[in-house]
C-alpha cells in the first residue's frame, strides 16, 4: 500500500471515494424515488411495494455488520468491488420481475450488496488520511450520496416519460458497471497486517465496552431516530406532495431533487460547525435535530396549505437529518481507530441507521394510509424532539469518556 503523498493524490482519492458513494446511492435510493410511478403502473398497492424497500434496508443493515467486521480483516478493495458487482446484477435484474415477491428478493440482495460499500471506505479513508483529512475526505463522500440521489431525482422523471419505469433501474446498472471499471483500475490496495492487528487485539475488549456500554445504547437509539426521518421522509415525500395537493407523480418526484441539495448543504455545514466551533459530535448532532425538529413543527402548523412551502420544509428536515447522520456516522468511527476496529464499528453504526428506514418505510405507508398525512407529520416531530434530547444529554458523558 502506498500512502498518498501530496494534496493532489488526497483530493484524487476523495473523489473516487466519493464518486463510489454517489454511485452506491444511485443504484439504492432509485427504487424508493420512483415507487409512487411504480405504484400507479402496475397496481400494487403502496403497502406491498415499499416491503421490498424494507427488506433491503433489513438486508443492508445486517450486511453492514458483516461488511464492517470483514472490512478489518479483508481488502477492502475487494470488499466494495464486490458489492458493485452484485448491485449491478440486481438492477439489471429487477425490472424482468414478474410480480411484487420477486422483486422484494432481487431488491434484498440488492440491500445486502450495497452494504459493502460505506465500511471498507471508512477503514480505507482512516488508514490513508490525516484525521484533518478524514475530516475533509469523508464530507466529499456524503455528499456523494447526495448528489447520487439529486442525479436519481432529476434524471428518473426523464427516464420514465421517456420509456418506462423498469428503464431507472437499466440506466442504473450502466452507471454501476461503469464505476467497477474505474473503482478497479485506481483504488490502491489496503491489506490488513498480521503484525498491527496482534498489536491492537488487546484493545478489542475495551472497544467492546464502549459499544455496549451505557453511553452507546442511547447514541445507536438516535442513530434509529434519524434513520426513520432520513430515509422515510426522502422515500415519501414525493406521496405526501402528490396526494395532499393533488400533483402528477412525476412532478413530485422531480420536487425530490430539493431534498439531496439542502442535504448537501446541511452536511458542509455541519462538518463546519463540528470542526470549528462544537468539536463535540453528541453536541452537533443535537443541534441538527433540533433543527430538524424545528421544521417538522413548521410543516404540521403549514399542512395542506402551499405545496412549495411544504417541499421547502421537507427539505429543511431531511437536510438537518442528513447533517445528524454525517456527524454520527462518519465522525464517531475515527474514535476507534485506537481500537483498530474502525471498520467494524461503522458497520454497526451504519447498521442502526437502516433498522430505522426498515421501520418507518414500511411504517409511513402503513400510517399515511390508515391515519392521513397529518398524524404522520406530528409522527415526524415527536422522532426528531427524541433524538435532540438524547442527543444533548450524551454529548457530555461522550466528551468525559472519548475525548478527554
Amino acid at each position: 500500500m502506498i500512502k498518498p503523498s501530496n494534496i493532489k493524490e488526497i483530493r484524487r482519492y476523495s473523489l473516487l471515494f466519493a464518486a463510489v458513494y454517489m454511485i452506491s446511492y444511485i443504484t439504492r435510493v432509485n427504487y424508493g424515488a420512483i415507487i409512487s410511478e411504480m405504484e400507479l403502473s402496475t397496481g400494487y398497492a403502496r403497502s406491498l411495494l415499499s416491503v421490498s424497500l424494507t427488506g433491503s434496508f433489513i438486508t443492508y443493515g445486517i450486511g453492514q455488520v458483516v461488511s464492517g467486521v470483514c472490512g478489518d480483516k479483508f481488502s477492502p478493495k475487494k470488499l466494495v468491488l464486490l458489492g458493485l458487482s452484485v448491485t449491478v446484477a440486481m438492477n439489471a435484474l429487477l425490472p424482468f420481475c414478474n410480480n411484487p415477491y420477486i422483486m422484494i428478493a432481487v431488491w434484498c440482495v440488492n440491500g445486502f450488496a450495497q452494504s459493502f460499500m460505506w465500511p471498507p471506505l471508512v477503514r480505507l479513508m482512516t488508514e490513508l488520511f490525516s484525521e484533518k483529512d478524514y475530516k475533509k475526505g469523508a464530507t466529499l463522500v456524503s455528499i456523494g450520496g447526495s448528489i447520487g440521489t439529486i442525479l436519481v431525482y432529476l434524471i428518473s422523471p426523464l427516464i420514465i416519460a421517456a420509456f418506462s419505469w423498469k428503464a431507472v433501474f437499466i440506466f442504473s446498472a450502466l452507471c454501476g458497471l461503469v464505476m467497477i471499471f474505474v473503482w478497479q483500475k485506481y483504488c490502491c490496495e489496503l491489506e490488513v497486517s498480521s503484525a498491527k492487528c496482534e498489536k491492537k487485539e488487546h484493545s478489542h475488549a475495551a472497544a467492546s465496552q464502549i459499544l455496549v456500554g451505557g453511553l452507546m445504547l442511547p447514541i445507536i437509539l438516535a442513530i434509529i431516530f434519524q434513520g426513520m426521518l432520513k430515509d422515510g421522509v426522502t422515500t415519501w415525500m414525493p406521496s405526501y406532495i402528490s396526494e395532499t395537493y393533488e400533483i402528477s407523480n412525476l412532478i413530485s418526484i422531480l420536487s425530490g431533487v430539493i431534498l439531496p441539495v439542502f442535504g448537501i448543504i446541511c452536511v458542509q455545514a455541519a462538518s463546519k460547525i463540528y470542526i470549528k466551533y462544537l468539536k463535540n459530535p453528541l453536541i452537533c448532532a443535537g443541534a441538527f435535530f433540533f433543527g430538524a425538529a424545528l421544521s417538522a413543527g413548521a410543516l404540521c402548523l403549514f399542512n395542506g396549505k402551499n405545496s412549495m412551502l411544504s417541499v421547502v420544509l421537507s427539505a429543511l428536515l431531511t437536510g438537518c437529518i442528513h447533517g445528524v447522520n454525517f456527524i454520527l456516522t462518519s465522525m464517531l468511527p475515527p474514535f476507534f481507530k485506537k481500537y483498530g476496529n474502525v471498520s467494524t464499528v461503522s458497520g454497526l453504526l451504519n447498521a442502526c441507521t437502516y433498522i430505522g428506514s426498515a421501520v418507518s418505510t414500511y411504517g409511513i405507508a402503513l400510517l399515511s394510509e390508515n391515519s392521513g398525512w397529518g398524524v404522520t407529520l406530528i409522527t415526524w416531530l415527536i422522532i426528531a424532539s427524541a433524538g435532540a434530547v438524547i442527543s444533548f444529554l450524551c454529548g457530555r458523558p461522550w466528551k468525559n469518556k472519548m475525548m478527554d
